[in-house]
This record gives C-alpha cells, structure tokens and sequence, in this order.
C-alpha cells in the first residue's frame, strides 16, 4: 500500500531560533558584535527601530531553511526588543543596515553569498569589519545599494543611521553626524560615569573645606570681639 505525503501546514513548520553554532570564531569579534549591538540599541532608544544580533533572518515564508543570521542587522519601523528571530513576511520590514565581523575564514561567504542576498532583499547599507585587519587592510568597507546594486561607500558615512563610522582599534566608533559626538561604548560610558562621580566627590570635599574654612574665620573674629556678617 502506497502512503502519500503531504506537505506540513503554515503553523505546523517549525522555525528555529539557535543551530548550536558558536556566536563568533574569536573573542575580537565576540567583542565588535556586543558593543556594535549595544552602542547602536542605545543609539536608537525611543525610535521605532530594533537592533539584533547573530538572529535568523528567515526570508522566504514556509522554507525554514532560507535563513541567514547576521552579525549585527537594524531595522526601523518596527516595535523594538528583541526576538527569537526575523521572518520577513511577519514584520513587514527588511533590514536596512547590516554587519558583518568577517574573516578570512568567511571573507568568500561575506563577499559573495551574503552580499548578494543582502542586495536581493533590499537592505540598504551592508558593512565588513574586519577587527583584525586581517584581510580589509583599512578594517572596514561599507556598501550602499543604489540601482539595486551595492556601491562602494567611500566616505564611511551611513545615511541610513546618521553615523560615521571610524575602526578605533578592534572596535567601530560611531559618530553622530549631526553634531559629530562620539557614540559611547559601554566601557567608555562605565568610565565618564566614575570620572563624573570623582568630579562630584572633589567638588563635596571642596565645598567642605570651604565651610570648615569659614567657620574657621568666624571663630577668629568673634574671639577679636567682632561679630561676623552673615
């Protein structure tokens, strides 16, 4: 007796979230994934956008296995926080900036596979970074697509973020470019806090030796006999 298949239904395929591979080959570019992530979630707080990070992007409704997870992927125009993952056709939106902490291990999937989905899909500016300089002698190389082709960006300016983008060591620095200041790291902001908090305490022991100076004074004067003015 012959047996016939049929194909699952919408709601019976499953998506998963994780394939149990490591999130970075090297703690370098582990590092240039959480803080890209954070400086620019912190970045776009209180914008309709989202910031995601090594996440499937699902990009072809009922085949589970056209996915691709990018490094570091914005996209606007849609509620913030995170998710288990991104499927295109629930969220309505593509990608508009995404990338990549590549390698010489993935220079070939980076520059070919992946550039060539991004520009299909429609994903406004693509990035490389390479923290090592292992492979990009300047670090970083941007893409934007114009004719639905990705151009060289030459002036490392994101139109779609409002950022330059500067390699500061193994890290991207992003900066406004609006006003030109400098998007804080988490360790950078970790230290303007304690800088600020030993500005705050020399300021209280100087208010305090003032006042311990001034009552100093007034003790003087009272034992010459003169009332002190308040």
């Amino acid at each position: 007796m012959t047996q016939t298949l049929t194909p699952p239904a919408q709601d019976e395929i499953v998506y998963p979230s994780e394939d149990g591979e490591p999130l970075a080959e090297s703690y370098d570019h582990l590092y240039a994934i959480l803080v890209t992530l954070e400086v620019l979630r912190q970045y776009l707080t209180g914008r309709p956008a989202t910031v995601l990070a090594d996440q499937f992007l699902y990009y072809s409704q009922g085949f589970p296995r056209l996915r691709v997870a990018p490094d570091v992927m914005v996209i606007f125009d849609v509620a913030p926080g995170g998710r288990e993952s991104y499927k295109l056709w629930e969220e309505g939106q593509v990608p508009a900036v995404i990338f990549e902490m590549t390698s010489p291990s993935t220079r070939s999937q980076d520059t070919e596979f992946k550039k060539t989905l991004y520009q299909q899909l429609g994903v406004k500016e693509y990035w490389l970074f390479d923290p090592k300089g292992e492979w990009i002698p300047e670090q970083l190389r941007g893409y934007q697509l114009a004719n639905e082709a990705y151009q060289p960006i030459w002036d490392q300016q994101s139109q779609a973020l409002g950022l330059r983008l500067v390699p500061e060591d193994k890290l991207i620095g992003f900066y406004r470019l609006d006003n030109g200041a400098k998007l804080l790291t988490p360790a950078e902001l970790q230290a303007e806090l304690a800088n600020a908090q030993i500005s705050i305490e020399e300021e209280r022991q100087r208010v305090k030796q003032e006042r311990l100076r001034a009552e100093r004074l007034a003790e003087q004067l009272k034992a010459l006999g003169i009332e002190p003015e308040l």
